[in-house]
């Protein structure tokens, strides 16, 4: 008896095989895209006709994994893809040409190809539109993304949000018990997001949460399935009901915001409250504020819905995800704790108090004098100034597991790449930072390793206070010759070699977002928490835990991308993501979690 996954496989090829004739007949074999007069390469695996049909029906993790062996096999040359019913596409590896691509967003844009697929989701949302549309939705979410909205963000939110997400892992630790900690992050980024953007109170284990990772991963695989128009109306009937619970969220961020406008006019006040100051840090933002200025800048309801959901799931989805796999890596490699902890503890001191007042006689001596000092973490000091081993922890896991794994552009028009390859119009263009992350042409021999200090450099001690000599190592177990512990600096790659955060005019708004709530969240949580992976064992059945916990006091080796590494007791299974847009881990991230004996 075949399952529902195999039915649906099943279908597919059956489908695809009785209309292949009539598709050839009418679509021809012969693509016009070439090199200087020259077919291109095609792929590893390709076949007569079909093409690449039959990879592109794989599970998507195992997708990327053909990707990269691509790269590997044949490093930045641009390969042909062909699949019956799509429009001839290449994959392009070369930094040079995804720069091309990603700095003239006139001539590669989403195209018919990616919008037909994703409009039932993301509708007239700023993912899946061009043109000046795009452009006034990325000009209305330019302030929340502004210095002071992230002074905010890391002053005044991040330290109640993560403070909840906290007192849920003592919790959890005092009953010994397993958690999902990729439900934990979704649980944080939700409530943050909701508050920061939308003044709503927003809970992830919502019909609504639910229903948009339905059709995130329904929406995914019909860039995989040329025939899913066919298929899906068979199979996938949940969808209908996930796309419409989805929609109907939407519309109410958008209707309890009006209504919250019309009751401040009414009341003879401003339709968008002033910010709040934080008399601390000086930081100001009022909270709604995204959702506000879409409704500011748009009429139509149903653009606004389609715009805050669009925002929602890049501040949410991604960013819980890439904590997801950045603690696993850290459960994965326990070597990288202490230094992470090390380098915490270098972290600038804020000047001493002032000497209290001596008692007076009203004053009651037997009463200690205590004056809070400021928080550890602040805005200024999760910067990578200060914390670069941090900020190199998450980029080294956005590039083994960056959140969007696949990305697709249409040609509005023929044009060439810069290694010679004439694209006609409407040629899909496809990348894969996954694969880019593991490209040894890029990264080196070593891309299967996980290690943060590729994103470093020493800095001369002349650099760091005017001495003599350079400085041994990098952060952390080994000398720091700086008062301030700054031994090393971050060193950013290129965004056409490490394409996370997208390049050109489309580049990531959110970046500096993202990072500074990742650097803050995983501060806090290695300096207080040591987490142990729960898994089935490599060569085994049932689940145990790995690897002694994260944190034990940081011994462990070194290991591959998701913990290939040699003799470590415990060894468990590579994780794997599940079929979505973004990169959710399947099955979640189950550990248990233990106070550290020093905080």
């Amino acid at each position: 008896m075949l399952l529902v996954n195999d039915r649906t496989m099943f279908a597919i090829i059956i489908s695809f095989i009785t209309v292949l004739a009539g598709l050839i007949i009418v679509k021809g074999s012969q693509s016009s895209i070439h090199r200087k007069g020259k077919k291109l390469l095609k792929p590893p695996n390709t076949l007569p006709i079909l093409g690449n049909a039959i990879i592109f029906l794989q599970a998507r993790h195992k997708l990327f994994h053909w990707f990269a062996e691509c790269q590997r096999q044949h490093g930045f040359r641009t390969l042909e893809i062909s699949v019956p019913t799509l429009p001839p596409g290449v994959v392009i590896n070369a930094p040079e040409n995804l720069e091309f691509v990603l700095k003239h967003d006139d001539i590669f844009t989403k195209g018919e190809f990616f919008k037909s697929r994703s409009w039932d989701l993301f509708g007239n949302g700023i993912i899946n539109v061009d043109g000046p549309l795009w452009k006034t939705q990325r000009k209305a979410a330019l302030r929340f993304f502004s210095n002071s909205s992230l002074k905010t963000l890391v002053d005044v939110h991040l330290p109640i949000f993560v403070g909840e997400t906290k007192s849920q892992l003592r919790k959890a630790a005092a009953e010994k018990r397993v958690i999902d900690l990729e439900a934990i992050f979704m649980d944080f980024t939700t409530r943050l997001m909701g508050k920061l953007a939308y003044d709503i109170d927003m809970d992830s284990s919502s019909t609504f949460f639910k229903s948009f990772d339905l059709a995130s991963g329904a929406i995914g695989e019909r860039f995989q399935n040329p025939l899913w128009r066919i298929t899906e109306p068979l199979f996938n009937a949940r969808l209908r009901r996930a796309l419409s619970e989805v929609k109907d969220f939407g519309a109410s961020i958008v209707a309890t915001t009006l209504e919250k406008w019309e009751y401040r006019l009414l009341h003879g006040q401003p339709s968008v409250p002033k910010p709040a100051v934080n008399t601390d840090s000086g930081a100001t933002q009022p909270d709604g504020y995204l959702i506000n200025a879409l409704i500011d800048n748009f009429k139509d309801p149903r653009l606004i819905a389609d715009s805050a959901l669009n925002f929602l799931s890049a501040g949410r989805d991604t960013t819980a995800q890439s904590l997801t796999w950045t603690f696993y890596l850290l459960m994965r490699h326990p070597h990288t704790i202490p230094k992470i902890l090390t380098e915490l503890s270098h972290l600038p001191t804020p000047p001493p108090p002032p000497p209290a007042p001596s008692p007076t006689p009203s004053s009651n001596p037997s009463t200690p004098q205590t004056t809070r000092s400021p928080p550890l973490l602040t805005s200024s000091t999760i910067q990578p100034t200060h914390l670069p081993y941090t900020h190199a922890v998450f980029y080294e896991s956005l590039r083994l597991y960056p959140p969007v794994p696949f990305e697709i552009k249409q040609c509005s028009s023929a044009t060439t790449l810069p290694d010679g390859t004439f694209l006609p119009k409407d040629a899909v263009v496809v990348w894969c930072p996954w694969a880019m992350g593991r490209s040894r042409d890029i990264w080196g021999e070593d891309v299967d390793i996980f290690k943060p200090e590729r994103w470093l450099e020493d800095i001369i001690a002349d650099e760091v206070y005017g001495g003599g000599g350079g400085i041994e190592g990098s952060v952390g177990g080994n000398k720091h010759e700086s008062k301030e512990g700054k031994g090393v600096r971050l060193v950013p790659r290129s965004p056409f070699e490490f394409p996370v955060f997208n390049g050109g005019p489309r580049a990531c708004m959110g970046k500096k977002m993202a990072e500074l709530q990742a650097v803050y969240v995983i501060a806090n949580l290695v300096r207080e928490f040591a987490f142990e992976e729960v898994g089935e064992a490599v060569g085994g059945e049932g689940e145990e835990g790995g690897n002694g916990g994260n944190g034990g006091d940081g011994d462990g080796g070194d290991g591959g991308n998701g913990g290939n590494s040699d003799g470590r007791k415990g060894e468990l299974k590579e994780r794997i993501s599940r079929n979505s847009l973004t990169l959710p881990m399947e099955g979640g991230l189950p550990c248990y979690v233990k106070r550290r004996r020093r905080v």
